[in-house]
């Protein structure tokens, strides 16, 4: 392999400048053309060509440059991924599933947290500045955000929301079902008084679960029902329980919470401060299948979500509607996977 001009005997680059890849290919002695092949995804390159290539590319420290080769082909090959730091303990593995589903695309993750899901103002802006070839959020737009969204070009996926009235793509877990199956499991064991603990006022998800629970306890013929707010946390979890005490005078049969993490701060909390034995004196359960709930000192009763089924609909769907931008919307749902653990007394399974 030939020396190129532009490097010293050591064969770095002696005026400290970046290389190009005009000086890969004329150090390795290929076409311009050729150098681009080796370094997309996908094209066909030789073996040999390949390593004539790569040895030059070595030798000069060179790299493609991203986001020049985004200015060539009109995309940055990032997707915008929105979440809410007061969203569940889950959201970590779906981070970690969403960036390995978009990195083996070559496509990289650019994460916006919001303090509240309904923060998305502050974020929407940014978005646009850094030319996101889709958006895939687990909070909350308003038709005016997507208005405009939309009028950039630019895909929208919602993860475990629903858009009721707007045409706009999303993958969900069936929250109602979940929450249907929970009460009917607890009340055909005998349960009469129920605590909900909700999640943030301004989450769809909470909204969806609390409905659901409280459509399928009144359906049942349950009235004796106390409700109170939390923020998803543990520490609100356990602030909640003791409110669902002093409220009702007396611990309810069961507590449903919005989410594993506060039925775990509600059973820590009944025991430690209330000295109650669960399930022996009250039953709770919650929703989302996270891992501390498969702990054996909670073993929580919940409604676990498909994660990785959730996570690859969702960027496959996202990945589509970059390629074809004249896809319609379509909207998945998926059911939960019920988790009979000890934490709730129940019938036997059939």
């Amino acid at each position: 392999m030939k020396k190129h001009p532009k490097t010293g005997d050591n064969g770095n680059n002696s005026d400290k400048r970046r290389a190009t890849s005009y000086d890969v290919a004329t150090l390795a002695g290929v076409s311009q053309s050729a150098v681009s092949r080796v370094f997309q995804d996908g094209a066909s390159a030789s073996k040999a060509m390949r390593e004539r290539v790569m040895a030059a590319a070595d030798q000069l420290g060179y790299r493609p440059n991203a986001i020049a080769r985004g200015l060539i082909t009109q995309r940055s090959n990032m997707v915008a991924v929105v979440i809410s730091k007061l969203t569940n303990l889950y959201y970590p593995e779906v981070l970690v599933q969403l960036t390995q589903r978009f990195s083996e695309k070559g496509v990289r993750v650019l994460l916006f947290a919001l303090e509240r899901e309904s923060d998305t103002e502050s974020v929407v802006e940014q978005m646009l500045q850094y030319r996101v070839d889709g958006i895939l959020t687990a909070a909350m737009f308003t038709p005016g955000q997507l208005e405009t969204i939309d009028n950039a070009g630019i895909p929208v996926v919602f993860y475990n929301r629903s858009a009721p009235g707007q045409q706009v793509s999303s993958i969900r877990c069936d929250q109602e079902e979940g929450e249907r199956w929970l009460v009917d499991e607890l009340v055909n064991a005998g349960h009469r008084s129920f605590g909900v603990v909700e999640g943030p006022g301004d989450s769809i998800v909470s909204i969806e679960r609390r409905t659901g629970a409280l459509n399928e306890l009144k359906s049942l013929g349950i009235t004796d029902i106390t409700t109170v707010s939390g923020d998803f946390g543990y520490e609100t979890g356990r602030e909640c329980f003791s409110e669902l005490v002093s409220k009702r005078g007396s611990p309810p049969d069961a507590v449903i919470a919005a989410n594993d993490v506060m039925a775990i701060g509600c059973i820590d909390e009944a025991r430690e401060s209330h000295k109650l034995s669960v399930p022996g004196d009250i039953s709770i359960v919650g929703f989302d299948g996270v891992g501390p709930a498969r702990y054996s000192a909670y073993a929580l009763t919940t409604v676990r979500q498909p994660v990785q089924r959730m996570t690859l609909a969702a960027a496959s769907m996202l990945l589509e509607r970059i390629e074809n931008p004249e896809l319609s919307p379509e909207k998945r749902s998926f059911s939960g996977i019920p988790v009979r653990g000890s934490s709730a007394k129940l019938n036997p399974a059939e």
